[in-house]
């Protein structure tokens, strides 16, 4: 029952006291004081924050680690109590975009890396329902296996068309069809007893976070510091000629989002992994309409350290990578983050994971073998002695202002070691942004690295952060690069021709975060580059207001800036 409001009966008279009194109050309480006005966001920002410091991990889809996550926009959505799916699953479908898996495809080639102490087979893979399943759990039936966060599981298609094909308008029910690894595409970890998890739960998780980019590693981590794919220019002329891509157009001549199929390719996901004409890692000429041909899928630095060795060792010749290959990209000049920050002479850096010895070890003859460049152990999976340091991760080592003879003071100044990093904020000298990137030990990436170890090292670096002079005035993003090929059931908002693609995980960490919450505000992977232009008062990358003005113009809204994930009041 609603009780009516009735204001209470005053006396009738009051005495002089008791009048001033009441007077008094009132006062008090009309009054308008520094506590009851308004502080202005970007006022309180640049007040309160002072060190802004980025984590960036590897290839995992919201769904794939925080689907069971309280609170959150996950598994829940469109599965029951029992991992029934509900009517608001959308069901994976075939090639033909039209009929229904009957059931999940086998996963090509097996579950598990090579030399796993747990294996699960092609054969013991098949016959999973049309439905997001539990890793753990799955394959106990058919081989008796277990597999938990220590486990190496294969790696999966994560390309810049792909992506898309996988996402098909928003449906998400192409993944199974496109992927290289078959139904694996809809597995997911009970991630609830990790450390980053409970981390999650005490701070603020972002549920609708997306990857700035469609596809994989190396342009997401472009696009971290740019906002932006990468030129490779007249490439039609150049070695990386081969590399380019085969799209299907429109009737228009206008390019389609889709790979053109090989004749090989299988009509069915459920009897072979797909087959495409020329899936490289440059798009046609002007697929993005200005006539030009962009890096979308893995390439590497001119600068050590690079995948591609030195052409030899003469004079500083060591320093470089071999331009004569194919995946060798030229040097970027596009305005990047790190651009902004300098000119406005404000401190940053990258810090990587196993820099130095990546450097040293780029940096031998072309016929040396590597031990930390792309070197895991005998299986391909990194271990401690081999930890498989990805050169396409680092996306400084790439522009031209990080050249190791002209620019040598700057990337000395910027381009740093972790070691470096653990230093600086025990000392409380970090720069006001900080960026790291573990090595591939380290950074969850299926096909050479567990969730677990990364887990516990960015914990264990969390911990060592919130224990430096400088977490007063920290806020510390961990998230991830892309989705690794993962499904995931929320639609991304429809952006521009670069992103975003699927939606992955993202925590801020913080003495401001809004604790114990989830945050729901639209953000993807520049949100970070957001952040960081509104603390400091940079220009605005122009990737940035080219993301915004395509998400309205689809009728969505632009992308959030993470505040809204702080409490600045």
């Amino acid at each position: 029952m609603k009780i009516p409001f009735r204001a209470p009966r005053l006396p009738l008279a009051l005495t002089p006291l008791a009048l001033g009194a009441l007077l008094t109050l009132g006062g008090c309480l009309g009054s308008s004081n520094s506590s009851d006005t308004p502080v202005d966001p970007t006022t309180a920002l640049q007040n309160k924050v002072q060190n802004i410091v980025v984590i960036y991990a590897e290839n995992r889809a919201f769904d794939n680690l925080y689907g069971n996550f309280p609170g959150a926009n996950g598994l829940s959505a469109v599965v029951d109590g029992t991992g029934k799916p509900t009517s608001a699953y959308v069901a994976q479908k075939d090639r033909n975009g039209s009929t229904t898996l009957a059931t999940l495809p086998p996963v090509w080639g097996g579950v598990t890396a090579a030399g796993s102490a747990v294996t699960v087979t092609q054969a013991q893979s098949a016959g999973l329902a049309n439905a997001p399943f539990n890793i753990g759990t799955a394959f106990k039936a058919s081989a008796n296996a277990t597999i938990d966060g220590t486990v190496v599981t294969r790696d999966l298609y994560h390309r810049f068309f792909e992506n898309q094909m996988q996402i098909n308008g928003g449906k998400n029910d192409m993944f199974a069809a496109w992927a290289d690894s078959g139904g694996l595409v809809m597995g997911y970890f009970d991630y609830s007893s990790s450390p980053l998890y409970k981390l999650a739960q005490q701070y603020t998780l972002a549920d609708n976070f997306f990857q700035g980019a469609f596809g994989g590693s190396f342009l997401n981590h472009q696009y971290l510091i740019c906002a932006c794919a990468p030129e490779y220019p007249n490439a039609d002329t150049a070695a990386a000629k081969p590399t380019i891509q085969a799209v299907d157009k429109n009737a228009d001549g206008s390019y389609t989002s889709n790979l053109t199929l090989a004749a090989t390719n299988k009509a069915s996901a459920l009897d072979g992994a797909p087959a495409f004409l020329a899936t490289g890692n440059i798009t046609p000429a002007n697929y993005f309409g200005d006539n030009k041909f962009y890096a979308v899928n893995t390439m590497q630095p001119a600068y050590q350290p690079s995948g591609n060795a030195p052409a030899d060792l003469n004079g500083n010749d060591g320093l470089y990578a071999d331009t004569s290959k194919s995946t060798t990209l030229p040097p970027q000049t596009q305005q990047n983050i790190g651009d902004l920050l300098s000119a406005k002479s404000v401190s940053w850096a990258w810090y990587g994971g196993s820099w130095n010895s990546a450097t040293k070890d780029g940096m031998q003859a072309p016929t040396a073998k590597r031990t930390v460049i792309y070197a895991g152990n005998a299986n391909g999976v990194a271990a401690t002695d081999a930890v498989d340091f990805q050169t396409h991760h680092h996306p400084f080592n790439f522009y031209a202002n990080m050249d190791p003879v002209t620019h040598a003071t700057d990337r000395a100044t910027h381009l740093k070691d972790y070691d470096d990093l653990v230093k600086d904020a025990a000392a409380g000298t970090l720069p006001a942004v900080t960026f790291y990137k573990p090595e591939g030990l380290y950074n969850q990436h299926p096909g050479y690295a567990n969730i677990a170890n990364a887990d516990q090292k960015i914990a264990d670096l969390v911990a060592k952060l919130q224990a430096s002079p400088q977490w007063k005035n920290m806020v510390i993003v961990v998230t991830y690069d892309e989705n690794g090929g993962q499904w995931d059931h929320v639609a991304p908002p429809k952006g521009d021709k670069v992103g975003p693609g699927t939606r992955i995980p993202a925590l801020v960490i913080s003495p401001f975060s809004k604790m114990g919450t989830v945050d729901h505000t639209q953000y993807d992977t520049a949100s970070v580059l957001r952040l960081i232009t509104r603390r400091f008062g940079l220009n605005v990358l122009p990737g940035l207001q080219k993301r915004d003005d395509a998400l309205k113009a689809a009728g969505g809204s632009a992308m959030g800036d993470l505040t809204n994930a702080l409490n600045l009041q």
